[in-house]
Parts: structure tokens; sequence; C-alpha cells
């Protein structure tokens, strides 16, 4: 194996952002690219806290315990390594639920340090879910206990946007400048979404602090870009082979991209010199991803969970599967999109493929497949949607429609049992429980649920015909056969 070593991390710095979700993503993206700055600039005034709000306080204190020093193995291929010590991370507090059912052990600190005026952005990875905003029509879901809790008691958030709004309440309480709050998750336009969520529940307290919070604060958005799979003992084993024995390290693709639009008041880090593409406008470029690189993601996820086939590395390598990617992406997602001039659809596409066969990720479906109902609108319907106002067809959506319904079930194909991880599994369960039995009226049943699928679409004969036809054919010919129809339109 040919591996390069980047050189030791820097030194240490001052904090000036706050990153809510410290995930496997966010260490091998954003932090590595700031890291890179850091070597490259010296400059110290951008080190990182970074905070888990849910499940992981092993990790909080493991990095901790490592000085806040973890590695990051890029891998273009099996054969090709390159290792880095990440240093950027200064400090890691932990503000969700503990064993003990006790919440925000480190909610104090967090909420001084987000408070800071040393602290100029906060950046955020805390996935669709996170943001608790009605996949469908982006509002604010004020009913769901957690939001509630945090209407209840502002000042003690349990939420990302709870504890955004009491960061910036403090600070407008006591004249300090507003923080830039700038979403990496996977939303289109997710700088919107995420100030809909802040404002909206920043007016249950206060009509004021809404009015400062939606003239102030800075809400820019990104499109994030790397396969950063879950670690597995097969991944350790690989690293500690190479001499590298951290229990915080992290595994992804060479690849990686970072599009941000460049609304930064408080300041930012001179980032672009080091990878990161500030732009004007980030829409056709996350829009791109979305649709493209994620949508095709999630048709491998369920199409290939439901087979029982458990890696994009093993999906991609079937003709037939890597044959529906390509069809999907260049017939119904391309068609959709309004890129600048010069962008290459058709090549991106070929690159996707290419990436999605890196023999040393070992990328789960299942784990593609989490949160479908967050994911699926933005991924899928919204692209659906314009097709079939144009009268057009989606067979290629309507086939993965037909999966993801299937998939929540709960079994595969072969009855093979997995747990449904998704915010609306209880009612995907009492669906599949009412409908098992009769295919159209669990179609019909999914198709209403006006929180995932929009009313437009499901309102569309042909296309709620095209997913029942698509969900009878996985039923009874299985992958195999669903693929070889679809094939034949």
């Amino acid at each position: 194996m040919s591996t390069q070593r980047i050189e030791a991390a820097a030194n240490s710095g001052q904090i000036g952002i706050v990153h809510l979700g410290l995930g496997a993503f966010h260490r091998a993206h954003q932090a590595v690219y700031l890291e890179r700055y850091r070597q490259r600039s010296g400059d110290g005034e951008w080190g990182v806290c970074s905070a888990n709000l849910r499940a992981s306080v092993e990790l909080v204190d493991s990095l901790k315990a490592e000085g806040y020093r973890y590695h990051v193995a890029e891998y273009a291929d099996s054969e090709t390594l390159t290792l880095r010590e990440i240093g950027v991370i200064e400090e890691t507090l932990f503000s969700g639920r503990d064993g003990s059912n006790r919440w925000g052990r480190d909610r104090d600190a967090l909420l001084a340090r987000m408070a800071s005026p040393a602290t100029r952005i906060v950046t955020l990875t805390v996935t669709e879910k996170g943001y608790f905003l009605n996949p469908a029509s982006g509002e604010l879901r004020l009913e769901d206990p957690m939001v509630a809790g945090d209407i209840a008691s502002p000042q003690e958030p349990r939420t990302a946007p709870g504890l955004l709004v009491e960061a910036l309440a403090r600070r407008h309480a006591s004249g300090v400048a507003p923080f830039t709050v700038l979403c990496c998750d996977n939303m289109p336009h997710n700088g919107a979404r995420t100030r809909k969520a802040v404002v909206t529940l920043a007016q249950q307290r206060s009509a004021a602090l809404a009015e400062w919070i939606d003239t102030q604060v800075a809400f820019p958005s990104s499109m994030v870009d790397r396969i950063v799979p879950a670690m597995t003992d097969a991944d350790f084993e690989r690293l500690a082979a190479l001499g590298v024995d951290d229990p915080n390290a992290v595994v992804g693709e060479a690849f990686s991209q970072w599009v941000v639009e460049d609304h930064f008041p408080a300041g930012r880090p001179a980032w672009e010199a080091d990878g990161v593409e500030m732009v004007a406008d980030v829409a056709p470029f996350e829009t791109m991803k979305l649709r493209m690189l994620n949508g095709s993601h999630s048709l491998l996820a369920y199409l290939g969970a439901l087979d029982g086939i458990e890696t994009v590395y093993d999906a991609i390598n079937q003709p037939a599967l890597r044959a529906l990617l390509r069809r999907y992406m260049l017939e119904e997602a391309a068609p959709t999109l309004e890129m600048p001039e010069g962008t290459d659809l058709e090549a991106y596409a070929d690159s996707l493929l290419a990436r999605f066969t890196n023999d040393s990720l070992r990328h789960r479906l299942q784990q593609i497949a989490m949160d479908g109902s967050q994911k699926l609108p933005q991924r899928w319907l919204g692209g659906a949607l314009e097709r079939t106002r144009a009268g057009l067809a989606s067979p290629c959506t309507a086939l993965g429609v037909a999966a993801w319904i299937r998939y929540t079930a709960g079994h595969d194909l072969n009855g093979q049992t997995y747990p449904v991880d998704d915010p609306m599994a209880k009612r995907f369960a009492e669906l599949h429980h009412a409908h098992g039995n009769a295919p159209s009226a669990l179609i019909n049943a999914f198709l209403a649920l006006d929180d995932v699928v929009p009313p437009a679409l499901a309102a569309s004969q042909p296309f709620a015909d095209a997913v029942l036809a698509a969900y009878r054919t996985l039923s009874t010919d299985g992958l195999s056969g669903a693929l070889a129809a679809l094939a034949n339109e």
C-alpha cells in the first residue's frame, strides 16, 4: 500500500468556532479543512469547540483523553492512503442525555462558549432530523416533545435550534454581536431552513429577539461532500497495521468538497486557499449533489438492503444496479437542475459512479437508509414533483419509493429482519400492520404522509400507479425482476 503521512497537527490556538454534532463526518470534513488552513497560515484564531447533542458521551471524553488529537485516513482506493493528524479541535463537550437519563452535562459550558465574543461562527452537522422541521413543508414542528421542551424551558435547551436561540439571546442581552450560523447538513437551502427553525423557535420566546435574529444573524448555505462510512473493526485493524492506535480515528474517501455562501459579517478563516469554494449562491451545487449523489445513494440503500446486499461497493458492482443509477442521474435528476454554464452533468454522474466503486470504503447500506422520511423529500420527491408537473414520468424514482416503503416493513425480501431507524418508524409500522396485505392501500397510505410526500406528487395518479406497480414487482419477482422490468420500459 502507498501511504502518505501528513505532518502532525498544528499547535493549539484560540477557539473561534463552535460546532454542534461531533460525529465522524465533521471530524473527516470541516475539521480537516480547518486543520489544513491552520497549518498553512499559522492563524490560531479558528480553533473549534465541538459538542455532541445526542449519543456518544464516550467520544467526547475519549477525544479529551487523547488531547483532542485524532487521525483521518483518506483512501483513494485500497492501495492508496493518506494519513492526517487533526488537532484543530480544542475542546469537546456533551449536551445530550447520558446513561442515567440526565440531560446537559456540559450544557452550561457550551452555552457560555457560544455566547463568548470570541466565538464568531457556529457550524452544525446534526442530520436533517436535528432541525425538527417538517421535511415536506419546512415548518418547525412545534408539537415535537423536544421542541415543546425548549419552549417551556428555553434556558435549558435540548435541541440544536434551542441552543442557538439561547446563546443568541445571551449575546443580544449583553450587547455582543451575533455569530454566523453555518449549516453543513444535507438539506436544500440549508441556511434558510436553519434560519426558519431558529427564528420560529425564538418567536415563541420573544418577538423582539426573533426580529433581531432574523435581521442581524447571517445564515449562509453550504454544500458538503465526502463519503465517510461508520468505522468498523476492520478499519481499526487496517490502521493498527500501519502503527495507528487511535480509538477516535475516522476513515473517508480521498475526494472532498465544501462549497460555502460567502456571508460572514463576524469574519471567517481565509480557507479558500485550502480548497473551500466560496460562492455567491450555493443552491445549484447543493441541489445537484442532493439529487444525483445522495439520491443515488438512497436508491442503492433501499433496493440493495432489500436484497441482502451490505455495502455500496457490493451494490455498485452489480451491473443492473449500476445501470439504474446512471439512468436515474441522467434521465431523471439532471434534467431538473439549473447549473452554471459549463457544468458537465454526465461527467459528474460518471465521477460519482467511480467514487462508489472505491474498494477501500465499506459504506453500509443500512447506514445510508437511516432517516428516509427526512431525506427523501429533497433527494427524490422534489425532482419527481417537477417532472410530474411537466408531464414527465419518473420510473426510477417510483421504484425507489416502492423500495423505501417495502424497506420500512423491517424485513428484507429474504425474510431477514433489521431495525428501521427513522423518526417516523412507529407510524410506518402501524401502516404496515393495517395495510400489509393490501398493496394498493399501503401505497396510498404512505403517499398520503404529507409531512414526507408533497401532496401534489401524491395526487398524481400516474406516479402512484408506477409506485404500486414497482412495489408489486419487487414483492413477487424480487430485485432482479424489478430491475429487469424497469430496463424494459
